[in-house]
């Protein structure tokens, strides 16, 4: 079969685990960020929400002009700390949040976070914004929405000495498992309207 542009469909036979097992390894290799880029695209498109992902504010110093043609900045500084990877508006309520990903596949490490982000993210729960973590556990390709207010207390008892992960059973526990779709690939609005609508 050929596909409409005429060219010829590769054919190639499929060996990998997932024959065996039954999973989908559909979005293998597809980072985080490319996922939730790809879903805010989608909202937008649909007019369902706006959320973008927040540019890191940096201070070009020096730049390199190896040909006309071709710009390379070779130094430059981060001109203050940033907070979350997103926000935007979604019925008429501010949405905040951080997307992180780990190969780790008993726990979430904290260190991941900064003290400044959480913050910030006080600062979004307390003025009535709606505020969360999106965690993808990337050994086991799942993708959770926990909630900033679960969040909090994890990271206070790590500053009053305790532990410095979340375990991935509380996550699995405290969080919401988003499913990989083919259009919003991570479709979180479906659980924040459960949530907070």
């Amino acid at each position: 079969m050929n596909y409409p542009n005429g060219q010829r469909r590769t054919t190639f036979r499929q060996t990998s685990s997932a024959q065996t097992t039954g999973k989908s390894y559909s979005n293998r290799g597809m980072t985080l960020e490319e996922d939730i880029n790809t879903t805010n695209q989608y909202y937008l498109d649909t007019n369902t929400a706006i959320i973008h992902k927040k540019p890191t504010p940096v201070q070009i110093v020096k730049v390199n002009y190896p040909r006309r043609s071709a710009a390379v900045i070779t130094e430059g500084y981060f001109k203050q700390a940033s907070t979350t990877d997103y926000n935007g508006l979604y019925r008429k309520r501010h949405i905040d949040f951080e997307a992180k990903e780990t190969k780790n596949k008993t726990l979430f490490p904290l260190a991941n976070i900064h003290d400044h982000q959480l913050k910030h993210m006080e600062s979004i729960v307390e003025h009535g914004g709606i505020c969360f973590f999106i965690i993808r556990f990337a050994a086991f390709n799942e993708t959770y929405l926990l909630q900033a207010e679960k969040f909090f207390p994890h990271w206070h008892d790590q500053l009053n000495g305790g532990r410095k992960s979340i375990p991935y059973e509380c996550i699995k526990q405290d969080g919401y498992l988003i499913p990989f779709q083919y259009q919003a690939r991570i479709d979180y609005l479906e659980i924040i309207d459960k949530l907070y609508f």
